[in-house]
């Protein structure tokens, strides 16, 4: 599949079209009945060149600017533009997109101090504040600084923000936040910094792997990770604890533990003095991390040791983390054999958490114990 089909299929899908509704519309803007869902399906695959007259249509239907599909075909590193296309509404996106490049095309390139700034402010934003909130400030941002990938350290920047803005993307099966973090490992890759590498893919495996969604990325970004350095890190940590979540899931207990002491060594080398950033990884998160894996296994005891400790230390201004920790209960008291009064547990302490500050991760935890109540 060529960048440019993969970027048709996901603006098809964004949009809810099918191949043959796409085809249908493809027709109607071109006044001429000559393309089927076959059609359609060949140009996604590859299989068939998308020539200057139907790009046009295309861009037309599909609600994007020509550029960013002629962009897409020719290989250029306007990706970020295609793909948060790809991740939010077309009136949405359309409105981005003009407002990103005015911003860019009106004032010079912003140092790298400024978007160092930027990063920081948003590993503290995304603790407290909803999913939306942040969504819609990072699709602005990253259509700004995709102008200004000038430089290694530009190119790191710019995959630890797609990471953040994958997080406010998971959905059932994690594709679309797989997507984002993807194009964010390649970024990573292009800003030359082995850590970067390492802690975009180990951000990625751990959320996945929390999520229990799209298991089989959340372990090739792990082991990704993991290869790339075995130097203690907070990307190899999250790598390490994404693999044991993992496990957990698939039912392989005595692999998940072992990975978490793993985990634990590589916690005593880099754990993190920051507390309300999600580019660290302090003492209480290490426990949220394994309290969810213990519940997941129906280690009662190991789940509440770990509960006990996150609640000791975790900041005050962090409600949707302890909120995490009530759930993590309801669903250990599932697995215990207790569902409805699980079930019950965990919803409470989702409805005492106001909806602003709901995040999708936490919706998915809802299913998960819903899931294994038998409703």
């Amino acid at each position: 599949m060529t960048p440019l089909g993969t970027l048709i299929r996901d603006l098809r899908e964004a949009l809810g079209y099918s191949q043959g509704r796409l085809a249908d519309l493809l027709c109607e803007s071109a006044g001429r009945a000559t393309v089927t869902r076959e059609d359609v399906s060949r140009w996604e695959n590859g299989k068939r060149t998308v020539g200057p007259f139907w790009l046009r249509h295309f861009a037309a239907v599909l609600e994007v600017p020509l550029e960013v599909l002629e962009d897409a075909k020719l290989h250029r590193r306007q990706f970020i533009t295609s793909v948060a296309a790809t991740s939010i509404a077309p009136v949405v996106a359309s409105d981005l997109i003009r407002s990103g490049f005015t911003a860019a095309l009106a004032s010079e390139s912003l140092p790298l101090d400024f978007w160092r700034d930027k990063l920081a402010a948003y590993g503290h934003d995304y603790m407290s504040l909803g999913a939306a909130e942040i969504q819609k400030r990072l699709a602005h941002d990253l259509l700004v600084l995709q102008q200004q990938l000038d430089e290694p350290e530009m190119w790191g920047i710019a995959s630890k923000l797609m990471t953040l803005y994958g997080k406010t993307f998971p959905g059932s099966d994690g594709a679309k936040a797989a997507t984002w973090y993807r194009i964010a490992a390649e970024a990573a890759d292009r800003s030359g910094d082995e850590l970067t590498r390492v802690w975009v893919r180990g951000r990625a495996a751990i959320a996945l792997g929390y999520e229990g969604a799209s298991l089989g990325m959340a372990d090739m970004f792990a082991e990704q990770a993991l290869k790339i350095s075995e130097v203690p890190s907070l990307g190899r940590l999250n790598a390490v604890m994404g693999k044991a979540h993992v496990a957990a899931i698939r039912g392989d207990r005595r692999g998940a533990l072992d990975l978490v002491e793993q985990g634990r060594h590589v916690f005593d080398k880099v754990g993190s003095e920051e507390q309300t950033s999600d580019y660290a990884v302090p003492w209480w998160r290490m426990n949220v991390f394994v309290s969810l894996l213990a519940a997941r296994l129906g280690d009662e005891r190991r789940a509440v040791e770990a509960q006990d400790r996150a609640r000791d230390e975790l900041p005050e201004g962090l409600p949707r983390f302890a909120t995490h920790l009530e759930m993590h209960r309801g669903l250990m008291l599932a697995r215990a054999g207790d569902k409805s009064g699980g079930v019950a547990y965990a919803q409470a302490a989702l409805n005492r958490l106001p909806p602003e500050k709901h995040s999708l991760t936490l919706r998915l935890l809802m299913q998960e114990v819903n899931g294994n109540s038998g409703h």
